[in-house]
Formats: C-alpha cells, sequence, structure tokens
C-alpha cells in the first residue's frame, strides 16, 4: 500500500481510535461529529466538497467519494432523515474553526480588576509612579483596585489612607470614577475605581491608534526613499 493510502487510511481512523481511548478512560461522548468509518446509517443526503447536492446515496458510495478525493466524510446533520454528510478535510476544518474561536475570543472584551498598593506615607516620586500605572488601566478600559496597607502605629491613623484614595480619585476622575468607596479591611484600606470607557471602546481606539502609528511609520519610510532618489540619479 502506497504512502497517500496509508496515510488517508490512517487519518479516517483516527477519531475512531480516539473514541475508543475515552471510553477506554471513562470519559464523556465527544461532542466532534462522526466522521467516516463512525457514520453508522444505510445512507446519507451527501453534500460535495463545494456545496454541491449529491443526493441520497449508499453509505458506502459515499465513503468511496470520500477516498477518491481524499476528503473526510463528515455528518453535519445527524438529527435529519437521512442524516446529511459533508465531503471536507475535517483536520483543515477544525484548524480553521479553532483560528477563528481564537480570533473571536481576541476580539472579545473582559473586564479585568487590577490592583495597586500603596502606603499611606508614599514617596510623591512613587505616588506619581502608582498613578500613571492606574491611569494606563483605566485608560485600558480595566477597573483598578487600590489598597492602602497600613503597618504598626498607622493603623491608628486610617485618616492618612482615606485622604490619598481621594486624592487619587481627584487625580484620575477625568478617566475613572469610584465604583466602591473606601473602607477598611483588617489592615488594610481598599477603593475600587471603574473606567469611563467600556473596554471594547478602549480596545477599539487602542487598534485604531495603532494603524495610525503603522501608517505614519510607513509614510515616513516612503518620503525618505523618495527623497534619496534624487540625490542617487
Amino acid at each position: 500500500m502506497c504512502f497517500s493510502a496509508r496515510w488517508s487510511l490512517y487519518r479516517r481512523n483516527a477519531a475512531v481510535r480516539q473514541a475508543v481511548a475515552w471510553c477506554n478512560r471513562g470519559g464523556s461522548i465527544s461532542a466532534e461529529p462522526r466522521i467516516n468509518d463512525r457514520i453508522r446509517v444505510p445512507e446519507v443526503r451527501l453534500v460535495g466538497p463545494s456545496g454541491e447536492q449529491v443526493g441520497i446515496v449508499p453509505l458506502a458510495k459515499a465513503l468511496e467519494l470520500a477516498q477518491e478525493y481524499d476528503l473526510d466524510l463528515v455528518e453535519v446533520a445527524a438529527n435529519a432523515r437521512p442524516p446529511v454528510c459533508k465531503l471536507m478535510d475535517y483536520g483543515k476544518f477544525k484548524y480553521e474553526s479553532a483560528m477563528k474561536a481564537r480570533e473571536a475570543r481576541k476580539n472579545q472584551a473582559h473586564t479585568v480588576i487590577k490592583e495597586m498598593k500603596l502606603r499611606p506615607k508614599i514617596d510623591p516620586h512613587d505616588y506619581d509612579t502608582k498613578k500613571g500605572h492606574v491611569v494606563r488601566f483605566l485608560k485600558q478600559g480595566d477597573k483598578v483596585k487600590i489598597t492602602i496597607m497600613f503597618r504598626g502605629r498607622e493603623q491608628s491613623r486610617p485618616e492618612l489612607g482615606f485622604r490619598l484614595l481621594q486624592r487619587l480619585a481627584e487625580d484620575v476622575q477625568d478617566l475613572g470614577f469610584v465604583e466602591s468607596n473606601p473602607k477598611q479591611d483588617g489592615r488594610n484600606m481598599i477603593m475600587v475605581l471603574g473606567p469611563h470607557k467600556k473596554k471594547t471602546e478602549a480596545m477599539a481606539e487602542a487598534r485604531e491608534a495603532q494603524a495610525a502609528r503603522k501608517a505614519e511609520r510607513q509614510g515616513v519610510g516612503h518620503a525618505e526613499e523618495t527623497a534619496e532618489e534624487p540625490a542617487e540619479a
């Protein structure tokens, strides 16, 4: 048997071996569609590789066509009578579906709660650095949990932490608002800031800014090449 035939046979039986392995391990039945030899019906309504309707054919004939085209016979509508099957490259189909799902997850907006910790007697330079992080988080559309950590005698001066949280909220009021007012939690005082912009809006603006920077770099490079041409002439 030539290599291509062996590979085609291996690919068609791979799903069967995987299902048997899952059953032996006591796993749940796969939600994936049945393909090739896993299809157990006398006849199917066959759809060709380009979406053309072939019609109702015996299962053996459908499998023969799949082998002829070097494709898989995939059950796409199991509840139909007879079931609808399509000729396709199932491995390629799964890969493209995974890429689409990955792209959808990447574009999905998930609000993340970032955390920033400060001390009641924080140094002005450190405060500016921490505030910069808070500003960046809010611009990205994320919530920020601000935690003031008290140590030793600082626990008897909660007003220091309260004033610091109020100061920070006022400094970033253009980007966020106080979603959860300051409250004491053991040795800490916590406040939550929420962004004015939604996560989707922040992501869209970031993509637009990135595209603008890319276009600007390409424009500068083209201008430099145009300027060099007369010099070389």
